[in-house]
């Protein structure tokens, strides 16, 4: 029977030592004439062989696409748990490229020799069964647990998971006896045996055995791929079975894929010129003569369809219908039982688990990805830039998110005017350093890791903010899909009213998926972090608002307060840019600050804004829990508001207070110009802890000195946030728009503007 399997093809290369990189050449030709797999028996205890593991990773740092694997790997003679972190460990270094084949073993003296031990047949399916288990137990870093197992071979008691490959890895199993191919129905993801080995209906049998397995422990056997080793010669007449011209292999191959279910056939061949001639002949004939008589039967190409474990579907969320995901992202969609899933789970703070994420790579693909979120009008969407995210949005429990990332292009689209475009996935660090090499820059935030999309529709507060205004003062234009799935174009002269609402409250509108800035002309600056003694805590923040109120515009000053702890007082650590590269005037700036209390460190640097920006790490986030931000926009650091800042720190309920200077340039924008309306507030107010009723209760004391709140950091959801976020002539205008554009409420978990929620 066919499985549905995309056909592929493979070599199966001798690891020789002699010549020393004739196996990679070897392996790279394969990658040339466009085979998918290579692959290398692993019998360490040859002399005349390399080291499987070894070759394999050079293998993979000396090619670019063709996934690699052992054929078959020696599990006695490798623990499982190094096994899992070495395959995981390759397979993220090569991109994803990593296949995993294990075999019970074989050569018992041999093993016996280098440390193995001795099974019997009965044994060494079990001990294939615990490390296969440890294997899986190992890379499942979307069980928060530590793993333990208590088997007859191996023993694991609180070892820690990780790292998750790039992709899931499948396991498959090179066997031929009864029991063993009875493990396969159970437990792997594929059948690996050599042609050779095998006598007429032996695959027939075989298949039955792992098909009936499979059912048994409620598995689909179409999640398990059925490979072939094989070999043979060219010749130009039939001398035998594969042992004649590429007309022939094709027509004595067919039967194995349509009748046997073989959807990978690996070609056991040093000989480049065989290589070649099946690459070429053989594989897009046999191709061809598969499609053809499937079509004929009314079956599937050999194109395939992803086949997804029953573990994994087992992980699926009710209210999503996963069948319905538009064609133009089913083969880079991500799901719950996937290995990519804990690396798009969670945002920088806040642990997710949402039920399907879809990544995007264009424009066309966000509007089928906003088609399928349309249909599915009860379950939570979010929209992931670079999911940084501290107010948690960009990430839900068990609803749709739709993955930007990828869309990350950073363009100078005009030098003269200094235009240039940015998509919604790329990071500020990135576009930093992209900016830089033309002595521009753009401020955006305090953290590189932070992607463009959410922070260019909400404001942005950076650390040239004084001088040059919010991120979104810059905006020229945006692309964007709304939620009936147009694109449509945004600017002053083009949906100018969209365009004043992108800019503060962007994300109740659509999705932006290009950015058109004008950026400034910034060169080296000053770049200051100093740490004082704040025990006076409420004087010292006072004494710190009124200098940045009265320093020039070229002076921007962030302040982080951490709260007492140990029997010491409180510390802070004041940032500030000095938008110069002249050390006597970022040291006249400067100097006023070093009064502000007892100096305990310092260091002061001149840089570029590409440099300080570049603070980011590019590890996945992997945030936890449910953390609380709270936000609020403030005119002044008054006696009064500081006395209660003060007593916030102190209180034990948060663990990080931070005040942004804003003001300057920030205020030469009027109002009404940008939903972005609080343009008096010459700071910016965020407080972070654990627990919501302690942080919440805390922070509402404090409500009577804001005039307002920044969006991207407040995790509050209760509905008069918004009110606190947008003045009424603001919040009306926004309200007015949105029935417009999105009656039907798609985008509608990201301080959504409508008065109330519409019954579902």
């Amino acid at each position: 029977m066919h499985y549905g399997h995309a056909l592929e093809f493979g070599t199966f290369i001798t690891p020789s030592h002699d010549p020393a990189l004739g196996p990679v050449t070897r392996a790279q030709l394969s990658e040339r004439f466009g085979f998918d797999l290579v692959s290398f028996q692993d019998h360490p205890y040859q002399p005349a062989f390399h080291d499987t593991w070894t070759l394999m990773t050079w293998v993979a740092a000396q090619t670019e696409r063709i996934r690699i694997a052992p054929n078959v790997l020696n599990v006695p003679l490798r623990p499982a748990a190094v096994t899992a972190r070495a395959a995981a460990s390759l397979d993220l270094l090569s991109g994803g490229r990593f296949e995993l084949a294990l075999g019970a073993g074989g050569f018992w003296d041999a093993i016996e020799a280098m440390g193995g031990r001795r099974l019997t047949p009965g044994q060494a399916v079990d001990a294939l069964s615990e490390a296969i288990d440890v294997i899986r137990g190992i890379w499942d870093v979307n069980d928060r647990g530590v793993l333990r197992l208590d088997g007859d071979y191996y023993s694991l008691d609180g070892a820690k998971r990780g790292p998750a490959p790039a992709h899931d890895i499948p396991l498959w199993i090179g066997a031929l006896k009864p029991r063993m191919l009875r493990l396969i129905g159970r437990k792997g993801d594929g059948w690996l045996p050599s042609l050779a080995y095998l006598k007429p209906g032996d695959l027939a049998r075989g298949n039955a055995t792992i098909d009936e397995a499979a059912l048994g422990a409620g598995r689909d056997p179409r999640e398990i791929r059925r490979l072939v080793n094989i070999m043979g010669r060219f010749t130009p007449s039939n001398g035998g079975f594969l042992n004649g011209p590429s007309a022939q292999w094709v027509d004595e191959l067919l039967p194995y894929v349509l009748d046997d279910g073989v959807g990978t056939f690996i070609l056991a061949s040093d000989d480049s010129g065989t290589m070649q001639r099946f690459a070429e002949e053989v594989a897009p004939a046999l191709r061809e003569a598969v499609d053809a008589e499937l079509s004929s039967r009314g079956g599937a190409s050999t194109s395939g369809a992803r086949v997804r474990s029953t573990t994994a579907l087992s992980k699926r969320r009710e209210g999503i219908d996963y069948g319905s995901v538009p064609a133009s992202l089913a083969a880079s969609v991500i799901e719950p039982g996937d290995a990519r899933f804990s690396r798009v789970r969670s945002t920088y703070m806040r642990g997710g688990s949402p039920g399907i994420v879809l990544p995007v790579r264009s424009t066309a693909e966000v509007v089928d990805a906003v088609a399928f979120a349309r249909a599915h009008p009860s379950v939570p969407l979010a929209v992931r830039s670079g999911g940084h995210g501290i107010s948690g949005r960009s990430t839900n429990d068990g609803g749709i998110v739709i993955d930007l990332s990828a869309m990350n292009a950073i363009e100078v689209t005009d030098a003269a005017s200094r235009r240039v475009r940015l998509e919604p996935g790329a990071r500020w660090m990135d576009v930093a350093a992209a900016l830089g090499e033309h002595g521009w820059a753009l401020s955006s935030g305090d953290y590189g890791g932070v992607g463009v999309g959410g922070l260019a529709t909400a404001g942005g507060i950076g650390f040239l903010v004084r001088e040059h205004g919010l991120t979104i003062d810059h905006l020229r234009a945006v692309e964007m899909v709304l939620a009936d799935g147009s694109v449509v174009r945004a600017s002053d002269e083009e949906n100018a009213e969209l365009f004043w609402a992108v800019r503060g409250a962007g994300a109740n509108f659509g999705i932006v998926t290009s950015f058109e800035f004008e950026v400034d002309e910034v060169g080296d600056v000053g770049w200051a972090q100093l740490t004082f003694d704040a025990s006076d805590t409420a004087g010292f923040l006072e004494r710190w608002g009124a200098l940045v109120e009265d320093a020039p515009r070229d002076l921007t000053s962030f302040v982080l307060v951490a709260p007492p702890r140990g029997g010491r007082g409180a510390t802070a650590i004041v940032f500030a840019m000095v938008d110069s590269p002249d050390p006597e005037v970022i040291m006249d700036r400067l100097n006023p600050f070093v009064d502000l209390g007892p100096l305990i460190d310092q260091s002061v640097v001149l840089t570029s804004y590409a440099g300080v920006m570049a603070n980011a790490s590019d590890a996945a986030h992997d945030g936890q829990g449910e953390p609380t931000s709270r936000s609020g926009l403030l005119e002044h650091v008054d006696a009064d508001f500081a006395g209660a800042a003060a007593e916030l720190i102190s209180g034990g309920a948060v663990h990080f207070f931070q005040i942004r200077a804003a003001g300057g340039a920030v205020g030469d924008v009027a109002p009404d110009a940008t939903a972005y309306a609080h343009r008096s507030a010459n700071f910016s107010v965020v407080a972070i802890g654990s627990s919501r009723e302690r942080v919440d209760a805390a922070w509402d004391q404090l409500l009577d000195h804001f005039t307002g709140l920044y969006l991207s950091f407040d995790t509050d959801l209760r509905p008069e946030r918004v009110t606190d976020a947008f003045p009424p002539a603001t919040l009306a205008r926004l309200r007015s728009l949105k029935a417009e554009i999105d009656p039907q409420n798609v985008f509608r978990d990201n301080f959504n503007v409508v008065e109330r929620h519409p019954a579902r």
